[in-house]
């Protein structure tokens, strides 16, 4: 079993900056071959992707961050890290960080609990 804490979110204004960090516990020996997301649920819509890094460092971006948002990894802490500049009050949610080296489905098996990110405008 792996653990994962979310860790770094707040209260910010708009145009402000945040990091969020997320720290895996328990069976970590093959971190380094987990692919890692960030996604984000605000009550009443659907839990969406924000950013997701692979085990050999390939990165996906929403639309919707891109050019704000980067995501990256440390294996060596097996954490994985989501710098979010330029917020905008619509980034504000609850984000999660996701794990899994499934290679047979694109979902994400481990799930932390989540860190509340507000933006006020």
């Amino acid at each position: 079993q792996v653990q994962l804490v979310e860790s770094g979110g707040g209260l910010v204004q708009a145009g402000g900056s945040l990091r969020l960090s997320c720290e895996a516990s328990g069976r970590t020996a093959t971190f380094f071959s987990y692919r890692l997301g960030w996604f984000r649920q605000v009550p009443g819509k659907e839990r969406e992707i924000v950013a997701s890094i692979s085990w050999n460092g390939g990165r996906y971006y929403a639309d919707f961050v891109k050019g704000r948002f980067t995501i990256s990894r440390d294996n060596a802490k097996n954490s994985v890290y989501l710098q979010m500049n330029s917020l905008k009050p619509e980034d504000t949610a609850i984000y999660l960080c996701a794990a899994d080296r499934r290679t047979n489905d694109p979902g994400y098996f481990y799930w932390g609990q989540g860190t509340q990110v507000t933006v006020s405008s």
